[in-house]
């Protein structure tokens, strides 16, 4: 059971695209959590949040920190007791090149991003989700792609992960959820696809909203 009456919503990448939206949404029914590295963003987005009358704590810290993500997950039980939702967006997409040019940087970044940060952060956060309690996933198949070794590899070793718990928690919750997006007009995307016509993209604000409402969430 929460501390105080407003439910709580941890977005870990909160900064831009799908995570912003997502926070922003989210902000008209919970106070909001929002995790990311880049301070500016996350003022940007606060300011947004504050528009509509809702409210926002910033965590600007990367969560491949693991000594940051466990003060956080500790604050996060001594002030409010848990998180209803947690909406999980981080990710990094290395550059796309072939697969025996993959450089060791890239590489190790997609890896603790993608896939131990995720693990880390599973098993800090389970401890404050209820039976009650969502956590939102985001699948974004590139496995196999031309090009695509580092994101696709770490990408789909993060939601075998996720697949894992998902369903392991099937019956005494709490509902891990993963769901796909629609391409996205994002950044990331814009790297990976830099000729694409980005007006047949998908705004991350819609899909926020029908991601949630796909979830149960709204």
């Amino acid at each position: 059971m929460m501390n105080e009456a407003k439910k709580i919503a941890l977005v870990t990448g909160a900064s831009r695209g799908l995570g912003a939206a997502l926070a922003l949404e989210l902000s008209k029914t919970h106070h909001v959590m929002a995790v990311a590295r880049t301070t500016g963003a996350l003022e940007e987005l606060d300011d947004k949040i504050q528009a509509i009358g809702g409210s926002a704590t910033l965590a600007p810290m990367d969560i491949t920190d693991k000594g940051a993500m466990a003060h956080l997950c500790r604050s996060i039980h001594d002030r409010w007791g848990g998180v209803d939702i947690w909406a999980h967006t981080a990710i990094y997409g290395p550059a796309m090149m072939p697969t025996p040019d993959l450089d060791d940087k890239g590489w190790k970044r997609a890896m603790d991003l993608n896939v131990e940060a995720t693990r880390n952060l599973i098993f800090m956060l389970n401890p404050l989700l209820s039976d009650s309690s969502t956590a939102l996933f985001f699948h974004d198949d590139h496995a196999g792609e031309k090009y695509f070794a580092g994101y696709g590899a770490t990408k789909a070793a993060q939601m075998a992960l996720v697949g894992s718990w998902a369903a392991e928690t099937t019956k005494l919750g709490p509902n891990v959820v993963i769901t796909s997006p629609k391409p996205l007009a994002t950044s990331m995307r814009t790297r990976f696809f830099p000729g694409e016509d980005r007006s047949v993209l998908a705004r991350v604000e819609d899909e926020a909203l029908r991601l949630l409402q796909d979830a149960g969430l709204r």
